[in-house]
C-alpha cells in the first residue's frame, strides 16, 4: 500500500499544476492608449518590459523610467520595431537616489502635458543589506520610498489628466511582512523579509493614496504577476532557490504572463472605477485586513512623506 503513496503525490502534484496552469489569464480588453502617455518604471527588462511593450501596441505614448540607460535603449528600439509605435522613450530614473526621483519627475512635468498611467513595476528582492546616500535602507528606498515619492511629485499631473491610472506591481509575499514602525529602516537578517515588509507597505500606502484621491478620477491598484523567475531575484540562498524553481514549475508562466494582469489594470474598465484593490490573473482578490488597516496606512504615510520630504 505504501508503494501508491510516492504515485499518488506525484498524480496530485500534475494535476494541481494543470489547474493552476488553467488559471493563468491574458488580458482581453480592446482599449486604445492613442493619445495617452504612460510610465513604466524598471521598464528594460522582465514583467516591466512586457509592461511597456503591450501599452505601446496599444498605441500610447511609452516613457521607459530605468537605471541601466544601455539596456533600456535596447528595449526602446526593440519596442518601437515589435509595435511600429515611434512615441517610445527612455528617460533615466534611479531609485536608489531621491535626487535622481525629484530630477526624473521634474523632467516629466517640464516636457509631459499629460500622464494617463503610472506604473510603479521597478523592484527588487535580493538587493544589498546597505544603506544609501539618503541613509535609507536600499531595499525598502527602491521598493517603497523611491516610488511613494515619485508617484507624490507625479500627482499633480495624473489630476490634471483625469481619468488616470496608478499601477503597482505587488507581491502576495506581503502576507509574510511587518510594519514596524521602529524598525522599518534597519537592516534585516534575510532580504526576503526586507522584500515582504516593503510590500506591505506599498499596499498600506496604496490605501491611504485612495482614500486621498477618493473625490477624484485618479484610480490606484495593484496586481500580483505570479511567481515567476525573474532578474530582480538577484542571487539567492540554494535552498530559497530551489523552493522557488519548485513554485515556478507548480505554477508555471512565462514573464510575459506575469505582464497581463499589470496591463489589466491600466486598460479595463473596472478598474477604471475601482480604487484600492489588488488583482491576481486580472481578477479582484482578497487582502489580508494587516493590508487595509487604514490607521497603519495613515500612520505609513506620515512617517513616509517625513523621509523624503527634502525632495518634494
Amino acid at each position: 500500500m505504501l508503494v501508491y503513496v510516492p504515485v499518488a503525490i506525484i498524480v496530485f502534484l500534475i494535476l494541481l499544476r494543470l489547474y493552476l496552469k488553467s488559471c493563468v489569464k491574458k488580458c482581453t480588453c480592446k482599449s486604445t492608449l492613442v493619445g495617452k502617455t504612460v510610465i513604466v518604471t524598471g521598464a528594460n527588462s522582465g514583467i516591466g518590459y512586457h509592461t511597456a511593450y503591450k501599452l505601446a501596441a496599444k498605441g500610447a505614448r511609452t516613457i521607459l523610467a530605468c537605471r541601466d540607460e544601455r539596456r533600456a535603449r535596447a528595449a526602446v528600439e526593440k519596442i518601437i520595431k515589435g509595435t511600429g509605435n515611434m512615441q517610445v522613450i527612455y528617460k533615466h530614473l534611479d531609485l536608489t537616489s531621491l535626487q535622481s526621483v525629484r530630477d526624473f519627475a521634474d523632467d516629466v512635468l517640464k516636457t509631459e502635458d499629460r500622464l494617463d498611467v503610472l506604473v510603479n513595476n521597478a523592484g527588487a528582492c535580493a538587493l544589498e543589506n546597505k544603506y544609501t546616500k539618503d541613509g535609507i535602507i536600499e531595499g525598502m528606498q527602491v521598493n517603497h520610498f523611491g516610488p511613494f515619492l515619485l508617484t507624490l511629485i507625479l500627482l499633480p499631473l495624473l489630476k490634471r489628466s483625469q481619468p488616470s491610472r496608478i499601477v503597482n506591481v505587488s507581491s502576495l509575499i506581503y502576507m509574510m511582512g511587518c510594519v514596524d514602525f521602529k524598525k522599518l529602516n534597519e537592516k534585516r537578517s534575510c532580504k526576503q523579509i526586507l522584500y515582504a515588509d516593503s510590500k506591505l507597505c506599498n499596499l498600506l500606502i496604496q490605501q491611504e493614496f485612495a482614500r486621498r484621491l477618493e473625490e477624484m478620477d485618479v484610480t490606484i491598484n495593484s496586481a500580483h504577476p505570479g511567481v515567476i523567475m525573474t532578474n530582480i531575484l538577484g542571487e539567492l540562498n540554494p535552498l530559497f532557490e530551489a523552493f522557488l524553481t519548485f513554485m515556478c514549475w507548480m505554477s508555471p508562466r512565462s514573464i510575459e504572463d506575469g505582464a497581463e494582469t499589470v496591463v489589466h489594470l491600466a486598460l479595463s474598465q473596472e478598474c477604471g472605477t475601482y480604487s484600492g484593490k489588488f488583482y491576481i490573473d486580472c481578477k479582484e482578490r482578497y487582502l489580508l485586513y494587516k493590508a487595509r488597516d487604514l490607521d497603519l496606512a495613515k500612520k505609513l504615510w506620515e512617517l513616509s512623506e517625513n523621509e523624503v520630504k527634502d525632495f518634494l
